[in-house]
C-alpha cells in the first residue's frame, strides 16, 4: 500500500492493484487532461486534472463501500471501477465530448475497448477482477454502480470539492463524510438515513450554484464552442484526421495538432482560443426568450452549424464567424433516492422541497449564445434575433449581454 497526499481529502491509500492501475498508460493519460476544460480561462488556479480527481473518486468509494458493509471483493471491484470511470474521456474533458459522441458513436463512460483489452485487462484478470464487470459499475448497468453513478455517487461529490478548491468558488462545499455517512444500501440502490438528508440538499445547491459560476460561465462556454468548431473542421475537411485518434490525445497534443492544421479555419480558431482571443457575446438569452419549437428538437454540433450558417447569412458575415451554443434545457433534478425515517422509505421529495425551488433555478440559470467577433456583435445580434425568433429583451438581458 502506498499513502498519497490529496489536497481535497488529506491522504489517500492506494492498494496494490490501484498501484498497478495507476502506473498504466491510461491512466497517466489523465495527468494532462484537465478537469474543467476551459474553465482556467476565467479562473486561473483550475489546471486540476482527471488523473486526480479519479484518485479522490477512487478514495470516497473505499469510505462508501466500508460504509455500505461490502466485502472485499466488492470493494474491489467498486473502487477499481471509481478509478478507471474517466479513462474514456477526450481532450479537455467534457469539452470533447460533442465530438466524441458525433464521429466516433461513443462517450466517456463507454471504456470497454481500454479495460477489456491490452494492459489493464491483463492487470484486472491477474488480480481476478472481470475487465467486463468494472465495465458495467462505469456504465451504469451493475447493481453497485449507483456508488459511482448515481445521484449520491462519490465522483459528483469529489468532482464539486474539487473544483470548488481549484477555482476559489465557494459555492461546491459538500459534506462528503456525513452524506456517506448517512448511506445504506437497498434493493434499488442507494437511499438515505433522514439524518441525511440536509447534506443530500447541500449537494444539491453546489451544483446548482456552481452551474452558472463555473461549468457553464459564458468565457468557457464561448472558448468551448470554438474549439469543438475547429475539431469538426479538422476531422470533416482535412483528409486522413482520424478522430478515434485525435480523442486518445491530452490536451497539449490536440491543441497542438489544430494549432498547426493545414486547415485555416481550424488553425485560426485554436490558435485564437490558445491566446485566449476569444469572440463575443452577440446574444445570450434565458429561456423564456427563446422561441419554444426551436428547444424541442435534441441539438448536437450539426446542427448547431447549420443554425450558425443561416445566422451568417443573413447578417451577411462569414459562416466561421457565427458560433451558436443552444446547450441541453437541464432535466428535473432529481435524487432518485430514498430516505429511510423511523416509519418507512419514502421519495426525497416528500421530505425535501428544496428540490422545487432549485429546479426552477437551473431553467432560470439556462443561456443561449451566439457567439461573433467583436466587429460584427450587433449585426449578428440582429440577425440571429430574426432567425430564431427571440423575443424581446427586457432591461436584464441587455445588462448580461453588455
Amino acid at each position: 500500500m502506498k499513502i498519497i497526499k490529496d489536497p481535497v481529502h488529506g491522504y489517500v491509500e492506494a492498494e496494490p492493484l490501484a498501484l498497478r492501475l495507476l502506473d498504466s498508460e491510461v491512466v497517466q493519460r489523465l495527468r494532462h487532461v484537465t478537469q474543467l476544460g476551459f474553465a482556467n480561462l476565467v479562473y486561473p488556479g483550475a489546471n486540476h486534472t482527471r488523473f486526480e480527481h479519479s484518485l479522490g473518486t477512487m478514495h470516497l468509494a473505499a469510505l462508501m463501500s466500508g460504509e455500505l458493509g461490502l466485502d472485499d471483493g466488492e470493494t474491489q471491484l467498486v473502487t477499481t471501477a471509481a478509478l478507471l470511470h474517466d479513462i474514456g474521456h477526450g481532450p479537455f474533458s467534457h469539452v470533447t465530448e460533442p465530438v466524441m459522441k458525433e464521429f466516433t458513436g461513443r462517450c466517456h463512460h463507454q471504456i470497454d475497448r481500454l479495460v477489456c483489452e491490452g494492459a489493464i485487462a491483463g492487470i484486472l484478470e491477474e488480480e481476478g477482477l472481470d475487465p467486463a464487470e468494472v465495465c458495467a459499475v462505469v456504465a451504469g448497468k451493475h447493481r453497485l454502480a449507483s456508488i459511482i453513478h448515481g445521484s449520491l455517487d462519490v465522483d459528483r461529490m469529489d468532482y464539486l470539492m474539487r473544483d470548488a478548491h481549484y477555482t476559489g468558488v465557494p459555492y461546491g462545499t459538500v459534506d462528503a463524510h456525513r452524506l456517506i455517512r448517512s448511506t445504506i444500501f437497498t434493493e434499488s440502490g442507494i437511499a438515505l438515513h433522514e439524518g441525511g438528508i440536509n447534506a443530500a440538499e447541500s449537494l444539491l445547491i453546489a451544483r446548482t450554484l456552481m452551474r452558472p459560476a463555473v461549468y457553464f460561465h459564458h468565457v468557457s462556454r464561448i472558448a468551448t464552442s470554438m474549439f469543438v468548431h475547429a475539431l469538426r473542421e479538422e476531422v470533416l475537411n482535412v483528409p486522413g484526421t482520424d478522430a478515434h485518434e485525435l480523442m486518445r490525445m491530452d490536451d497539449a497534443a490536440c491543441m497542438e495538432r489544430l494549432k498547426h492544421s493545414p486547415h485555416g479555419i481550424t488553425r485560426d480558431l485554436a490558435r485564437r482560443v490558445y491566446a485566449r482571443d476569444l469572440y463575443k457575446r452577440a446574444l445570450y438569452i434565458g429561456e423564456d426568450r427563446v422561441n419554444a419549437a426551436a428547444l424541442r428538437q435534441e441539438l448536437g454540433p450539426a446542427r448547431e452549424r447549420e443554425i450558425a450558417r443561416e445566422i451568417a447569412g443573413a447578417a451577411g458575415v462569414t459562416e466561421d464567424s457565427v458560433l451558436v451554443d443552444i446547450p441541453r434545457l437541464p432535466g428535473a433534478l432529481s435524487m432518485e433516492v430514498r430516505v429511510r425515517n423511523s416509519h418507512a422509505m419514502v421519495e426525497i421529495e416528500e421530505v425535501s422541497p428544496l428540490i422545487n425551488t432549485l429546479n426552477d433555478t437551473r431553467r432560470q440559470q439556462w443561456r443561449l449564445g451566439i457567439y461573433t467577433v467583436e466587429e460584427h456583435r450587433n449585426t449578428v445580434e440582429q440577425a440571429a434575433t430574426e432567425v430564431l425568433r427571440v423575443k424581446r429583451a427586457t432591461k436584464q438581458d441587455k445588462l448580461v449581454v453588455t
